[in-house]
């Protein structure tokens, strides 16, 4: 039989009761706000309105809500819509560890079980807790070369953490979360070619629904090969993992999850470093510029680095694009700010020309280093993403987006259900009201 040490640990780790992690927690509620505003503001994008269609069509057992519709649908169904939409701005939470944004997989997956089951509030963020700091964990177990030669992190590792935590709310003994974790390895799925397209959120939604699916499964008796992430033909060999299994240190005791870095800005988060540091240097005159140049590790030139982009999606992945519109006067925390209508701006256009993009595989790939070249000399700074942020600092800046995409009133309400650990059907009814 072939030993399944990381799976074990995964497993036993998902099974086991939370003690402490009082800082995890509440890192946990600031991502559970910052999801509930991205996907209220996400809600009417084109391709929620795709998935809510097909969930309408398919119809099934009210058991969980998804946004945007009057009547309750599969657990799995609302997983899958839900993951999408929260996604679609791409203005969730991004963990660096692995690339990856560990909430729209894993809080849509806890959601929907947790509705399902009629845990509380307290339990459903425990399992959300888990499954996102599992997701980081298998993360970084399958390595930067599984990112690197195309699969989507959000919805590989992601689809590992939305299952266990689906099946924690389930109540799965140790032993069937490993089970869990075996039959997802032929279950996850996604790939960074879908980026820019309606396919990226989807990646997430489908992290979130075969999370659910496999959970439910192994509770109802699925006998899958438990060693389908370890084994020669399992998913991290198959996929160019790594298998490091130096991820496991610390596991349970400390909280990768607790590095999650939340976005300010409604694009890719591997430009937001760039936008960071291009904002210590303005403003400025555009029309005195004669080169723009943004230096980054060769990591993002395959993720964020459109250089012409047509259409308002494409822009969210454009060092040119996103340049050009902080020097013009966007603001990049603004979703009206990436409509294919700016793509299409000639002024727009014209300054992205300007704008050079050069690897350099000796900056981290959170910071970023901007130099303008003026008619008058040149100016230049830099960032890092992984800068620490104080709680209570992040936590402002958290309740201030949360509040400019869905007003204050809105936000207190959601704040107010999530410390008082409502339970996921409470939230789910609460959502449907905005």
């Amino acid at each position: 039989m072939t030993k399944t040490p990381f799976t074990d640990a995964l497993a036993a780790f998902a099974a086991a009761p939370l003690a402490g992690a009082d800082s995890a927690r509440a890192v946990l509620r600031l991502s559970l706000l910052d999801w509930c505003a991205v996907a209220l503001a996400g809600q009417q994008e084109p391709v929620a309105q795709v998935l809510r269609a097909l969930a309408q069509e398919e119809g099934g057992a009210p058991q969980a809500h998804a946004l945007g519709m009057a009547a309750r649908v599969p657990a799995r169904m609302a997983a899958l819509v839900n993951g999408t939409l929260s996604h679609a701005l791409d203005y969730d939470d991004t963990h660096f560890a692995h690339i990856g944004h560990p909430s729209v997989a894993v809080i849509p997956a806890a959601l929907a079980m947790g509705e399902r089951v009629g845990a509380g509030g307290a339990a459903m963020q425990e399992a959300a807790l888990v499954g996102v700091e599992a997701s980081v964990r298998v993360g970084v177990w399958l390595g930067r070369g599984h990112y690197q030669a195309g699969f989507h992190q959000t919805a590989t590792a992601g689809a590992f953490g939305a299952g266990l935590a689906a099946g924690r709310l389930l109540g799965l003994s140790a032993a069937q979360l490993a089970d869990v974790i075996g039959l997802l390895g032929t279950r996850a799925s996604g790939l960074k070619s879908q980026f820019g397209t309606m396919g990226k959120p989807f990646n997430a939604g489908i992290a979130a629904a075969n999370g659910v699916e496999a959970a439910l499964l192994v509770s109802k008796g699925f006998d899958p090969r438990r060693a389908g992430l370890e084994d020669a033909q399992g998913f991290g060999p198959t996929h160019q993992g790594a298998g490091d299994m130096g991820v496991l240190e610390g596991l349970g005791q400390s909280w990768l999850f607790e590095q999650v870095s939340h976005k300010f800005h409604a694009c890719c988060h591997g430009l937001h470093a760039a936008l960071e540091a291009v904002a210590e240097l303005l403003p400025v005159e555009p029309e005195g510029i004669t080169a723009i140049e943004v230096v980054t590790h060769p990591r993002w030139l395959t993720v964020c680095n459109i250089a012409a982009p047509a259409t308002g999606l494409e822009a969210k992945f454009s060092y040119a694009q996103v340049m050009a519109l902080a020097v013009l006067g966007h603001d990049t925390a603004r979703l009206d700010s990436f409509t294919d209508a700016l793509a299409c701006d000639p002024q727009v256009g014209a300054l992205r020309q300007k704008v050079r993009v050069t690897p350099d595989d000796t900056l981290p790939e959170t910071a970023a280093r901007v130099s303008l070249t003026l008619n008058g000399g040149t100016r230049e700074a830099s960032h890092d993403l992984l800068t620490p942020l104080p709680l209570s600092t992040r936590a402002a800046k958290v309740r201030a987006k949360a509040e400019a995409l869905l007003g204050a009133q809105a936000v207190a309400r959601l704040d107010r259900l999530i410390t008082d650990n409502a339970a996921p059907g409470e939230i789910g009814a609460a959502l449907q009201a905005f």
